[in-house]
């Protein structure tokens, strides 16, 4: 008969934004259930508007297994997982939503199943295993779509799960400190995140519970987490070879570039400006829709909001200025060397998007947010 290991410390990790309702009702729960353990919650709040932080610190203050991290201009419930795990000393991490809809009382059996079994690495809340799991509600679409996607994920992990997309889990620090660094730490799906940067099957046992719904609060769903996904598994796929990040910010790219044609067309074919000021629109325009896609997709994390937006496009328009400058010398360079005109041509785009990728990744999204935070504050 196996021996049980000592009970071991844990850190509830739970990522919130615009929470207020909901953070003490989970407290409360957490506290009924795990009374006999040594445990924290640390809640990891994304600089919520609606009283959230206030209620985090009367809870701070007042019950010493609870405490907070507050995030100033960083979203994304990957990296606040991981920024929350990172802080904490305990031996495993429970991973689960503020929104109630995770199903809290199996959390005590997902703890003791790693006493229980000393060589387990991950417990998983499943909605689509054993009996009782359950997706609640959802409509039939959103099963489709949770189901494809979970089907999607099996092309690139080694780990067999039920429930890829779980953010409901438990894992101990070891395997936290060996996949951190290999992890995109982008997106809402931590746990596809965590086993596929792994690189080798974990051993893991699977939890079913029924999925609730939302009493309170929002849900932060919208189609662009769907885009993260997809960027996820490519990253993993393919991101050895090319950043996915650039991948991406060509694809807008190419979107402009419809969209400056069709301007262009409009404008001098059928409204009868002259073909250099119906250029120079058309320009305008691609570059404003193409900062408005990356903006939106490509750099989601750090996206500018707010008085930050004018800024971001006047040195993003300003950046794509000098790169079709460097893209006009290489071709020609290349042209006069004798290279074919249409490698010259090519290579010179190529040239160009990626003098455009890698200094607005730096300036535009990095860079000029600091500089106009710090200029904001009072002095």
């Amino acid at each position: 008969m196996m021996e049980m290991e000592a009970p071991q410390s844990v850190s509830i990790i739970i990522p919130c934004l615009n929470e207020r309702e909901n953070i003490p009702i989970v407290v409360e729960r957490l506290e009924a259930l795990l009374i006999h353990r040594k445990w924290e919650a640390v809640f990891v709040d994304d600089d919520s508007t609606d009283g959230s932080i206030e209620v985090l610190m009367n809870l701070a203050r007042m019950k010493p297994h609870v405490r907070f991290i507050r995030r100033i201009g960083r979203r994304g419930l990957s990296s606040a997982c991981l920024e929350g795990m990172a802080t904490s000393v305990a031996d495993i991490f429970a991973v689960m939503d503020c929104d109630l809809q995770h199903d809290e009382t199996i959390l005590p059996k997902m703890l003791a199943a790693f006493e229980e079994n000393p060589s387990l690495e991950l417990a998983v809340g499943t909605r689509y295993a054993g009996e009782g799991g359950g997706v609640g509600n959802w409509s039939k679409a959103r099963v489709f779509i949770s189901r494809l996607a979970t089907n999607l994920g099996s092309l690139a992990r080694k780990t067999e799960l039920s429930d890829p997309m779980s953010g409901f889990f438990a894992i101990r620090r070891e395997v936290f400190e060996q996949t951190v660094r290999q992890m995109t730490g982008k997106g809402f799906k931590i746990l596809l995140d965590m086993v596929l940067s792994a690189g080798r099957p974990l051993k893991t046992r699977e939890f079913a519970y029924q999925f609730r719904t939302r009493q309170h609060g929002e849900s932060k769903l919208d189609i662009v987490v769907g885009f993260e996904y997809l960027y996820l598994l490519a990253d993993k796929i393919f991101g050895r070879f090319v950043p996915v990040s650039f991948v991406v910010y060509v694809l807008a790219g190419l979107s402009g570039l419809f969209l400056h044609l069709a301007t262009l067309g409009i404008l001098f074919r059928y409204v009868g400006i002259a073909f250099v000021s119906a250029q120079l629109t058309a320009t305008l325009v691609a570059m404003v829709s193409n900062f408005l896609v990356n903006n939106s997709v490509t750099f989601r994390q750090q996206r500018l909001k707010g008085a930050m937006l004018l800024p971001g496009l006047l040195a993003y328009i300003a950046i794509c200025g000098l790169g079709a400058i460097v893209n006009v010398q290489a071709s020609e360079y290349l042209f006069q060397n004798h290279i074919p005109w249409w490698f010259a041509g090519a290579a010179g785009a190529l040239v160009g998007a990626v003098w455009n990728y890698a200094v607005s990744t730096q300036i535009v999204w990095t860079w000029l947010p600091g500089i106009l935070r710090n200029s904001s504050k009072p002095k």
